[in-house]
């Protein structure tokens, strides 16, 4: 699949269109084979006034970049989705067409978009249609984020240094020893100062269970152990502890807690998946519905600038192409061939110094054209 279109459209002077497609399809097959080359049928659309075009025109090239740029978002979401799912990359498609080959055999949808409504409002129509699906996709982002913000966090705690992790899962029921007078307080000790703990611990205050210290988990960083004190000593040990470096973790063991932690977990796992499947879902559709609008929207840009180029009535030929990079430079010179030589010495730019194309396009030739990245 190709990934870059033009679509150009050239002025049909004194012979007929199909004249002019004939001659078109001939130059191309002798000159670059390579070139994919295709029909890019318009309907005969409602002029409206001159006036009308040129305020439109003016519209048209931001119009197409946010529209572009919606369809390169929703392009982005599916490639993240699939990516953290593990998905297969499947082919976009528009209404089950592959989006190449919808625009390749682009048909006006009339039914959707009558050919006998103003340009303007079939202009308006679509850029409201595709605000409106932005506003969607950032929504269903939002959620999803969310959710998968609750659950990173979750992991942070399950997965990070002893310093800020969660304990629950890391302390048995049979580690804890309390009763009326004792209590059990949980060191965080840095790696390297184990030996120093040991030495130490029983010292640090009074009422401190001689060799009731255990090691329950070492990380990268911190070694985790129990202490065993009369519950009296213990904002005494406390602060001994904090000046020696090492941090007492709060911890209260409590089955209830675990199991309702638990159960947390898995209703965010489970609403993780069903928001990217969801909108992954929702992204392969809208990638078409917002597709589908562009490449109509295309046409009513290459209708209005035709028309401001060549005058009326409309008389052009609009066609797709695909050119590899180093046919470029031979299919602008054939486009520009079939194109009237005085409306081509006008239009040419790349010796005469830079200009501008109606609909505000960077490289002006003597013909309508611009490019379409379907990535």
């Amino acid at each position: 699949m190709a990934t870059r279109y033009w679509i150009v459209s050239l002025p049909v002077q004194n012979n007929s269109s199909s004249a002019l497609w004939s001659r078109l399809q001939e130059s191309i097959s002798r000159h670059s084979f390579d070139t994919p080359l295709y029909r890019f049928n318009i309907p005969n659309l409602r002029v409206g006034t001159l006036d009308s075009l040129l305020a439109l025109s003016d519209d048209l090239l931001k119009s197409n970049s946010f529209i572009e740029g919606v369809s390169q978002k929703i392009r982005r979401q599916i490639e993240e989705l699939e990516r953290v799912s593990g998905v297969v990359s499947s082919s976009l498609t528009v209404d089950g067409v592959p989006v190449d080959s919808y625009l390749t055999r682009f048909v006006w949808d009339e039914a959707k978009y009558p050919i006998m409504s103003p340009l303007r409002e079939i202009v308006d129509g679509i850029h409201t249609h595709i605000a409106k699906i932005e506003d969607d996709l950032k929504v269903r982002i939002a959620e999803y984020n969310n959710v998968r913000s609750q659950l990173n966090a979750i992991n942070r705690k399950q997965t990070g240094s002893l310093a800020v992790r969660d304990l629950s899962n890391l302390v048995k029921p049979e580690d804890i020893i309390t009763s009326e007078h004792l209590t059990t307080l949980l060191a965080v000790v840095p790696k390297y100062s184990q030996k120093d703990w040991l030495a130490s611990y029983e010292t640090l205050t009074t009422y401190v269970v001689p060799r009731s210290s255990k090691r329950l988990y070492e990380d990268n960083e911190y070694a985790l152990f129990t202490v065993v004190l009369f519950s009296r000593d213990a904002d005494n040990f406390r602060t001994k502890a904090r000046e020696r470096g090492y941090q007492i973790r709060e911890f209260e063991f409590d089955p209830e807690t675990q199991d309702s932690r638990k159960q947390e977990l898995e209703k965010l796992m489970q609403d993780q998946e069903r928001f990217r499947s969801t909108l992954l879902q929702w992204c392969y559709t809208s990638y078409g519905e917002v597709f589908s609008s562009w490449m109509h929207f295309c046409a009513v840009r290459v209708f209005a600038e035709s028309i401001l180029r060549y005058g009326l009535p409309p008389s052009f030929l609009s066609v797709v192409l695909s050119p590899s990079v180093k046919s470029e430079k031979k299919v602008r010179s054939i486009l520009e061939g079939l194109c009237d030589s005085s409306n081509s010495t006008y239009w040419k730019t790349e010796e005469d110094g830079p200009t501008t194309g109606f609909g505000g396009d960077a490289d002006a030739h003597p013909y309508v054209s611009f490019t379409i990245n379907l990535i």
